[in-house]
């Protein structure tokens, strides 16, 4: 069978497709996987092996372009079912003008008819979304097996050696990845004074200390350089997606907001310490065994806001830099 995944469009939740990826694969061996997602997914899904190969989404977000979907949807291989993770009218559009037989997805947005195998969430039966996710490779009404298998990146040892090099990261010393960005909103990020403590305080205990993210991360990056007044490398906005994956693959311990720099940790299996302020560890954790949640659980988070309704970010203020040291000790 030849199927076509219609991925999200964040990473944290490119990550968070590994499970159902797992689990189409393990009911059909000699099948094909592909996956349709944004040009960054090469990346993410270019390290699952379930996954043939990754075909690049020509529309960015928001844009309805019928006319293209459907061009674009007749070029596409012959595909026997399609699983539209998406919630939205507009992911559903290219698997129903491919005509593919059988389309999975949840109820959402006035999909009826562009979806035909299309199902109806409990969500207190499936709290997380990696579970929402994992659940639509089974028959419609079959409870979720459980325990899912985790999400898991894989990683070439020669690409990663290449990319140390490329960036003259190479030593002996442990390594601590900050991922102090976090393209949600302020109310997902951790001061940056109080990374600079954790950066300075892992200095002081031999670490090298490596700033990770994109260029919109920048600024907070180099604030926390300026403020932590120790050696660090600063690589916001100068490595791609794949060359973070492989940096982050190497590092002793991360600290990382809630973002997908988090859940691209926690699949490399890092010793993680992850920060939660508007958001909710009860539907996006980090999931490893090595990963804890840190958060102060106020009265009024979760908010799911970007900025603080309250003006105030104490879910994130007030979370003290020995609270996040003593998750990683």
């Amino acid at each position: 069978m030849q199927t076509l995944v219609v991925s999200p469009s964040w990473i944290g939740d490119a990550v968070l497709t590994h499970p159902l990826l797992v689990r189409l694969k393990a009911r059909d061996a000699q099948g094909a996987i592909d996956v349709l997602a944004p040009a960054w997914a090469s990346a993410v899904y270019g390290r699952m092996p379930e996954v043939r190969r990754t075909i690049a989404f020509p529309f960015g977000h928001g844009e309805l372009d019928l006319a293209g979907r459907r061009r674009f949807a007749k070029s596409l291989p012959r595909y026997d079912r399609a699983v539209v993770l998406p919630g939205s009218l507009k992911s559903a559009l290219v698997p129903w003008f491919a005509g593919i037989p059988v389309r999975t997805g949840w109820r959402g947005e006035m999909r009826y008819g562009l979806l035909n195998d299309l199902r109806r969430l409990d969500e207190r039966e499936l709290p997380l979304i990696v579970e929402r996710y994992a659940a639509l490779a089974q028959p419609a009404g079959e409870p979720l097996e459980r325990p899912l298998p985790p999400p898991r990146l894989a990683v070439d040892a020669s690409r990663r050696e290449a990319t140390v090099a490329k960036f003259g990261l190479g030593g002996d010393a442990p390594v601590l990845a900050l991922a102090p960005g976090a393209e949600y909103g302020p109310a997902k990020r951790w001061p940056a004074r109080h990374f600079a403590e954790i950066a300075r305080a892992h200095a002081d205990r031999g670490y090298r200390i490596w700033l990770v993210g994109s260029a919109r991360d920048a600024d907070i990056t180099a604030e926390v350089a300026s403020l932590a007044g120790v050696a660090v490398a600063d690589l916001a906005g100068r490595t791609s997606l794949d060359e973070a994956v492989d940096l982050l693959s190497l590092a002793a311990r991360v600290v990382s907001n809630d973002s997908g720099l988090m859940h691209v940790a926690a699949a490399l299996d890092r010793p993680l310490a992850a920060v939660f302020g508007s958001s909710s560890p009860a539907y996006t954790p980090p999931l490893s065994p090595h990963a804890r949640v840190v958060s102060l659980n106020l009265d009024c988070s979760p908010c799911f806001k970007r900025e603080c309704p309250l003006g105030h970010t104490n879910c994130l203020q007030k979370l003290e830099p020995a609270q996040v040291l003593a998750a990683l000790d």
